[in-house]
């Protein structure tokens, strides 16, 4: 099916609503050399087969030490006595990714991994482009419009598709990712509408925290915005693709009072209750998120947002945040930089970071964010995603923020998890930083010593690849190591290029190829963003 899109109308709808939404970057600066990151190798994603699990035993532990932890992590049946090692089914519904943790956790257990499946040597497959016709009304008319996938600076999607898609695994499936934001369109209920471009089973049952019930509907259109660039239904010829259209959405409503923003009880009360934690009074998460999306922020270290984020991390998930968009250190913000949370700058279509972007020590890495310009086709800079408009119907929308930055990332995880099911928290951050694309760093202008823009820009295929290669590391590597070529390295090692800290914009509004005026409107949307800070806001 195929579907016309009226560009002009997305254009005036998405820049209204993206200047309230996301401070806005209206500068841009020359580009940096891109870089190799990591080298990737042929058929480098490593497919398992699903449901499979081999186990190995400490010396010494006796039989029924062996068939206990077994039976606690929901194995099925195993297919030889447990010495030393033994091939094991899990039973219908049992998460790998839960298994494998809880046989690891166990005494008795030495490692855990997936039964990978070996294949004769073969070359990378060729990059994968999905039939989403965009506003051309013809197969692969995404590409004119999302450069965050496909360009220079983008995430180099295509080619995390085709290995996935070789390996036998399309996409994040079985994988949760938790939206925590002003609600998703997930259905068609009252006034508000599924987008089209969301499959219809693409949702598992959420809640709403600000009015506190079932329906975590979105009143604002932030939140499927975001989720559309997580998982947008992708090669089913309809309007434009998502990074990760395997996984599956959890929408939670944690953001509405005031037009986007939240209070931190209910944004706590959101990140618990999306680990899969009792919160009181609401009906208990049947469906536990793997990544949780927070696409927001606010001044202040927050300790009741830190000890739910704590507990989110015990659990297992991966929680990610955005850094913000005031162009200063998020050092004292919540959720970027308070600990365990992987933080997401963003870059514009140069891949510099985008004017708008907040820095520091605390970010993790970099993604898309871009900026509500058009480039030389007329095609604009900005992050296009599908969003509901209560009432009124849905459309597809330009966005610029770290917010938009944000869902790169956890879709990067959601795929990463996808065929390293067992991958921690820890683990996520330290292979998506191990992986990026050092042309992106920037330098701290608060902070010597440290970096300004993390490790680089995200770069999916080969943060896949890297996580698909880490289970051949038996029993595993430690901390600051990372599994390569069978053998446990530092990550710092398999990084490539060296720290560039030439590109930081200071101040919050870049002075590079700006036309006269643009300094007021950059002026206009901080002074916007400030009137809510004593809340967290969507950014």
């Amino acid at each position: 099916m195929s579907m016309r899109f009226p560009l002009s109308s997305w254009s005036r709808r998405a820049l209204l609503a993206a200047f309230a939404l996301s401070l806005l970057a209206l500068g841009s600066a020359s580009s940096p050399a891109p870089s190799q990151g990591v080298a990737k190798r042929a058929a480098a994603i490593a497919p398992y087969e699903r449901g499979v699990i081999v186990v190995g035993f400490k010396a010494g532990v006796s039989g029924a030490a062996s068939h206990a932890a077994l039976e606690r992590a929901g194995i099925a049946r195993a297919s030889t006595p447990p010495d030393p090692f033994v091939t094991v089914t899990l039973r219908g519904g049992v998460s790998m990714t839960r298994a494998i943790a809880a046989l690891r956790e166990r005494p008795a257990v030495a490692w855990a991994v997936p039964d990978y499946i070996a294949h004769a040597a073969q070359v990378e497959p060729a990059p994968f482009y999905p039939n989403d016709p965009g506003a051309a009304g013809v197969p692969r008319g995404w590409e004119q419009l999302q450069w965050n996938f496909v360009g220079t600076f983008g995430v180099d999607a295509p080619q995390a598709w085709a290995n996935l898609r070789a390996a036998g695994h399309p996409g994040g499936e079985g994988v949760i990712v938790a939206v925590l934001d002003t609600g998703v369109a997930y259905a068609d209920h009252g006034r508000f509408v599924r987008s089209p471009d969301f499959r219809s089973n693409e949702f598992v049952q959420g809640y709403d925290f600000v009015s506190h019930g079932p329906y975590p509907e979105d009143h604002n259109g932030h939140g499927t915005q975001v989720a559309g660039t997580i998982a947008e239904a992708t090669n089913n010829g309809v309007g434009v693709t998502g990074l990760d259209w395997a996984c599956r959405i959890q929408p939670v409503r944690a953001l509405g009072i005031q037009h986007g923003t939240g209070v931190d009880s209910d944004i706590a009360d959101a990140i618990r209750w999306a680990a899969g934690l009792h919160v009181e009074g609401v009906p208990d998460n049947a469906t536990p998120a793997d990544v949780i999306n927070m696409s927001f922020g606010g001044k202040g270290a927050s300790s009741t947002m830190q000890a739910a984020i704590n507990d989110a991390l015990a659990r297992g998930a991966v929680v990610v945040a955005a850094a913000g968009n005031l162009a200063y250190d998020a050092g004292g913000d919540s959720p970027a930089g308070l600990d365990g949370v992987i933080t997401v700058g963003g870059v514009d279509p140069t891949g510099q970071i985008a004017s708008y972007s907040n820095f520091g020590r605390v970010v993790s890495l970099m993604a898309p964010g871009g900026v509500l310009l058009t480039d030389a086709m007329g095609n604009s800079e900005g992050i296009l995603s599908t969003l509901e408009l209560p009432g009124t119907g849905y459309t597809y929308a330009y966005y610029a923020g770290t917010s938009q930055a944000t869902p790169f990332v956890s879709a990067a995880v959601a795929l990463m998890k996808s065929v390293y099911p067992s991958m921690t928290p820890a683990e996520a951050k330290k292979l998506l930083m191990a992986s990026a694309d050092p042309a992106s760093r920037c330098a701290n202008p608060t902070d010597p010593s440290a970096p300004g823009c993390g490790a680089g820009l995200l770069d999916v295929d080969a943060a896949v690849v890297l996580a698909s290669t880490q289970s051949q590391c038996v029993p595993g590597c430690g901390d600051g190591l990372v599994c390569s070529a069978n053998q446990c390295v530092s990550a710092s090692s398999i990084a490539g290029g060296v720290t560039g800290e030439t590109n930081v914009t200071y101040g919050g509004c870049s002075a590079t190829g700006r036309t006269p005026g643009d300094d007021a409107l950059c002026l206009a949307a901080a002074l916007m963003v400030a009137l809510v800070l004593s809340r967290r806001s969507r950014v």
